[in-house]
């Protein structure tokens, strides 16, 4: 893709898939690295693990792939993701693999994230099975027996090693690269820990049979050599694994997305070539094709009708409940599905090209565009790390300098390592994300991550889309008028009698209706029904030929008088609803409106975002009939139509331009895109597949209200989060200079911040507390 750059030279679109990136520092440090070439301009996805480079037309593609590995991470050129390639007709099409990733499981698939959350699990369950009983013996004295040191340093070993691990790698990959991170400083405290308490066993006094743990505020030259440090080497390492599972499972693949939209696609096509069908994997099919269509199958290809009718369900695209009637010479969108009749189609657009590969590719950029967002604790990493690793060095000389003795030089630097070990830090956002979840996941809430309750918690817009997210999705009776002489029971009676042998939405309607209303043994029966192309159908009920359908099919194909209903008519078009003439023996009888029902917990809910402050607003596909009927049902006073998916993310934009934090609710895949990039995606469960995935937040029951409870709950989840990095960077910065002094053993001081980790997670268990409307 050729673009212009900021200077006006001509650019080119380069995505890269990276590998290794475990922190916002981490993205931070790659993206540092891509904007140092010349000309290049870089954005780096950490949930996505991928970067979107804008290059000199005429530079290398190895450029931003060295810069990458000079970073220390590996890269490889992401492939077009919307691109079909020939396939076994079998098999869904894969994702690229990036480096690093086997063809199984590649980086950019859903799989991939499990994976790494699932390898984080087992590590944190055998860690804690382990840490545990270290954490015992260590800390009650009571339950010291003869020689107990030695079965608590068997136990802490595995998990200071092999539980650290992911933390011991990173560290030694940021070092070899001139950096430094959380990770650098958690590796630290681990290998400091352990390492003195293997000194301390093999060199010193505590591997002597009889040894006791004693705790002392104030470190001692003679007491340090028989001190151990495995419980702190053990917790710390339980702790933050369990921080960084808890943050794998929150982030797990914004791809998803993607690979809902791509679903959508069938696999196969039927080509038609003189006259003869043949199946082909869709990637094969090409413009001009010509390609046969089943009722019960979705369309392979955007392009137009070249034989035959029927109702198209483009409610992925358009957000309208109700199906499409297309004949000869209509378009058609690939991936819609075909309710109706057999059709011949010609397609236009393929592959890459198709309106349904557009909005994946709009999902994909809004994701892509997103702010980078940095948990809390990693923004101040860059200054905290270097600061305390300084600390420490300066601790040792220091002691060193003045006349004391190694062993107490060395006790008051690991001290101030092990009291600077940012456990509580990094226990700060997944505690309280965790409560703040198990909450929200009680009352059919699913927020996704820290990154998502920052963002909720400024939201001052929500967004609706109207279509199955306001209203229900589904049609229902609204209105039966019954002309001069006709009682509007009968009239019913004879449209749910002829609408029973129909398959189409509105027939179902009318015949629900028609049952909700006690005539479920009154609908007579019919004969010799038919349907004609989508814009009606007759059939004969008690003797009568009755005709149900569009007003203009009843009066131009059976000569119908409609005069006396087409006040009705238009007036119910005009309300947005579905109007249905229903006619026999030459005359109109009556009017039936259909129509998509509000949903009845819609009005509450946008109540309750008012009485927070917050401007509620409605986005749709629909006509503006149709929106300004559910709009003035609510009281909603901006209201925009008529909007095709590209549009609503349009619209979100420009909200954003405006300085508004924007929340999008929404249930389609025609929704996906505004979903993703709006600052809070909130999806309900009964839409698609799509939208769910694009979302940051999943309300799971049929209940709107849950939309004000979500942005509630965020916003106290956000104010504990604060509250425990205020209180874990208070506890480091009073107890770096005690543990400088000298004043702090290393023992005590791994008790203390075990403590500063139970005060944070105590203070994240309040948010219990927090009263969600019942």
């Amino acid at each position: 893709m050729s673009e212009s750059g900021a200077g006006g030279a001509p650019t080119r679109i380069l995505d890269l898939s990276i590998e290794g990136m475990t922190c916002a520092s981490c993205a931070g440090r790659v993206e540092r690295k891509l904007n140092r070439i010349a000309g290049a301009e870089a954005s780096v996805n950490l949930a996505t693990e991928r970067a979107r480079v804008s290059l000199p037309i005429d530079a290398d593609d190895s450029v931003a792939l060295d810069a990458v590995s000079a970073a220390g991470y590996t890269a490889r050129v992401a492939e077009d993701r919307h691109t079909p390639k020939p396939q076994d007709p079998a098999h869904r099409p894969a994702l690229p693999t990036p480096a690093g990733a086997t063809a199984d499981a590649p980086a950019d698939h859903p799989d991939h994230d499990h994976g790494s959350a699932d390898s984080l699990r087992q590590r944190l369950l055998v860690s804690a099975v382990l840490a545990v009983p270290v954490l015992v013996l260590s800390m009650v004295p009571v339950l010291q027996f003869t020689n107990w040191q030695w079965l608590v340093f068997a136990l802490a070993s595995p998990v200071a090693v092999w539980g650290a691990w992911p933390f011991h790698t990173t560290a030694f990959r940021q070092a070899r690269h001139g950096g430094v991170g959380m990770d650098t400083l958690i590796s630290l405290g681990v290998i400091a820990s352990y390492a003195w308490s293997v000194y301390a066993l093999f060199f010193g006094d505590a591997g002597l049979p009889g040894m006791r743990m004693t705790l002392q505020l104030v470190g001692r030259a003679d007491g340090a050599s028989s001190d151990t440090y495995l419980e702190v080497a053990s917790t710390v390492t339980v702790f933050l694994l369990a921080g960084r599972y808890f943050e794998a499972r929150a982030r797990t693949s914004s791809g998803r997305a993607l690979h809902a939209l791509l679903s959508l696609e069938p696999l196969e096509a039927r080509r038609l070539v003189d006259g003869i069908e043949t199946r082909v994997a869709v990637a094969e099919l090409a413009a001009g094709d010509v390609f046969v269509v089943r009722p019960g199958e979705r369309i392979a290809a955007d392009g137009v009708v070249t034989r035959g009718a029927s109702a198209i369900d483009a409610s992925m695209l358009t957000g309208e409940s109700v199906p499409i009637e297309v004949g000869v010479g209509d378009t058609v969108a690939g991936g819609t599905l075909n309710e109706g009749g057999h059709l011949t189609v010609r397609a236009t657009r393929v592959g890459a090209d198709t309106q349904l590969a557009h909005i994946a590719r709009l999902v994909e950029d809004a994701q892509t565009g997103k702010a980078r967002v940095q948990r809390l604790a990693d923004r101040v990493s860059a200054i905290f790390v270097p600061v305390v690793i300084g600390l420490a060095l300066a601790t040792l000389i220091g002691w060193l300098a003045t006349g004391h003795p190694p062993i107490e030089a060395f006790a008051a630097a690991v001290a101030t390592v092990i009291i600077a070990c940012p456990c509580a830090l990094g226990l700060a956002t997944p505690t309280a994300l965790l409560v703040g979840t198990g909450i929200g996941a009680s009352r059919g809430i699913v927020i996704r991550g820290p990154q998502v309750i920052e963002r909720a918690g400024a939201v001052d817009t929500v967004v609706f889309d109207k279509t199955g997210t306001l209203t229900t999705g589904s049609m229902a009776l609204i209105e039966v008028v019954a002309t001069t002489g006709e009682t509007r029971a009968h009239v019913l009676r004879m449209a749910a009698a002829v609408e029973a042998l129909s398959e189409h939405p509105v027939g179902r309607a009318i015949v629900a209706g028609a049952v909700a209303e006690g005539q479920s043994d009154g609908i007579a029966r019919a004969d010799d029904f038919e349907a004609s192309g989508g814009s009606g159908v007759r059939a004969l009920v008690d003797g009568h030929v009755v005709f149900v359908g569009r007003r203009e099919w009843v009066a131009s194909e059976w000569a119908v008088d409609t005069a006396s209903v087409s006040a009705a008519v238009e007036v119910s078009e005009a309300s947005g609803r579905t109007a249905v003439v229903v006619a026999w023996d030459g005359r109109a009888r009556g009017v039936v409106s259909v129509a998509d029902t509000v949903r009845p917990t819609s009005a509450a809910a946008l109540a309750r975002l008012r009485e927070r402050g917050l401007e509620p607003m409605m986005v749709t596909g629909d006509n503006a009939g149709a929106a300004a009927a559910v709009a003035s049902d609510l009281g909603i006073e901006r209201v925009i139509s008529g909007v095709l998916p590209g549009g609503k993310l349009d619209v979100i934009r420009a909200l954003q331009a405006e300085g508004r934090v924007v929340a999008m609710v929404g249930d389609g895949v025609n929704d996906s895109a505004a979903l993703a990039g709006a600052d809070v995606g909130i999806a309900l469960a009964g839409g698609s597949d799509a939208a769910l995935e694009a979302g940051d937040i999943t309300v799971l029951r049929d209940d709107l209200r849950l939309v004000p409870d979500a942005l509630d709950l965020s916003r106290h989840t956000l104010r504990t989060i604060k509250v425990n990095l205020f209180w874990a960077f208070a506890y480091n910065v009073a107890a770096l200079p005690i543990a400088m002094l000298g004043l702090l053993n290393p023992v005590v001081a791994g008790l203390a911040m075990a403590l500063s980790s139970l005060i944070v997670m105590g203070n994240s268990l309040l948010l219990r507390r927090t009263a969600l409307p019942k």
